[in-house]
């Protein structure tokens, strides 16, 4: 995403707050030369400037707060003192909590009238798109040349599906900028909100996911696995890669071009994977991970770490696959040799 997001062809804008407004709707206390002004967008610590709210909540943050122009900000009371003078603090225990709550009073998500017509009028469809019984598309979408759309496909307000696509029964695609040649097989789910979740005063409280899905060109999703949009930024898939069928892909994701991720993977949130990496079945990635180019995780690998270019990891945590094999040799061995023991031999 750029500054001026969340994509005002997914989500709605609300009209400006004023920063008393935003202060009495989060209990949050208003400190700052500037305390009258109004607010447009929430926006990250990165892409934050004068008309927008962001929050901070960890110290390790603190300079991307000092070098921005973000109008206001939500923080703890203990961190107050790394707010600039062109930003309002809008000081609070829950910062994140603040922030969602702004975000729901700032935008919304455009969604279908329960009312609106199947293909709506506004959508628009090149020649030779196939549309089976059941689809629906929403105001503003766009699909191109050669795309089938398959029963009980739903593709979303102001999506834009590329030429010579595939969307397979059932699949559902929102929030979402499509290229050409992609096929999202049955079941799939492409755009839904992430899992953002954080503490509020009465509990945990969903964070508002206002991020978009982008898939290059030739990718494929396979049946019944789901991307979800990004939180802030976009989930983005390169070029010719390709996804197996139920694979989950969480909020802010950067997958390189002609990667092979194989069923049952579990990517967190805010991982990078570069160009060319193979994930076997049931890997498990931790969030904010970063992997380099041309790595291969073996089945059922569990990464927590960062992963150099070109390695080969195996088991959890992962680790070189040679010494994995290794130690495995080394359990059976021993356990063998536990059991002669006890046996007498």
């Amino acid at each position: 995403m750029t500054q001026g997001l969340p994509d005002e062809h997914f989500f709605e804008s609300l009209g400006p707050a004023t920063l008393q407004e935003l202060a009495v709707l989060t209990d949050a206390v208003l400190i700052g030369a500037k305390t009258e002004g109004r607010i447009a967008r929430v926006a990250t610590l990165a892409r934050s400037g004068p008309d927008s709210v962001t929050f901070l909540t960890d110290r390790r943050h603190a300079e991307a707060l000092a070098s921005g122009e973000a109008g206001a900000c939500f923080l703890p009371d203990g961190l107050k003192h790394f707010t600039p003078p062109s930003t309002v603090a809008l000081v609070t225990p829950l910062p994140q909590a603040a922030y969602a709550a702004a975000a729901l009073r700032l935008h919304r998500p455009r969604l279908r009238a329960v009312d609106m017509p199947d293909i709506h009028p506004d959508a628009e469809l090149e020649d030779g798109v196939e549309v089976e019984a059941g689809v629906t598309i929403g105001p503003g979408a766009a699909v191109g040349r050669g795309t089938r759309l398959c029963a009980g496909a739903a593709i979303g307000t102001g999506v834009k599906l590329g030429r010579n696509c595939y969307v397979g029964p059932n699949a559902i695609v929102g929030f979402a900028l499509i290229g050409d040649n992609v096929r999202i097989y049955a079941g799939a789910v492409v755009g839904e909100a992430g899992f953002g979740a954080t503490a509020g005063d009465r509990g945990v409280i969903d964070v508002p996911q206002l991020g978009r899905v982008i898939l290059q060109d030739g990718v494929t999703i396979g049946a019944n696995s789901c991307v979800d949009r990004g939180a802030y930024d976009d989930t983005v898939i390169g070029e010719n890669t390709k996804i197996d069928n139920l694979v989950q892909i969480a909020h802010n994701v950067v997958i390189g071009r002609n990667c092979v991720l194989a069923s049952q993977c579990g990517i967190s949130g805010s991982v990078t994977i570069g160009d060319g990496c193979m994930l076997g079945g049931r890997v498990g990635v931790a969030d904010h991970i970063d992997i380099g180019d041309g790595a291969r995780l073996a089945a059922a690998t569990g990464v927590i770490g960062n992963v150099k270019p070109g390695a080969v990891l195996a088991g959890t945590p992962a680790r070189p696959v040679r010494q994995w094999l290794r130690e495995i040799a080394w359990v059976s061995a021993m356990t063998r040799r536990q059991g002669n023991r006890g046996s007498g031999e």
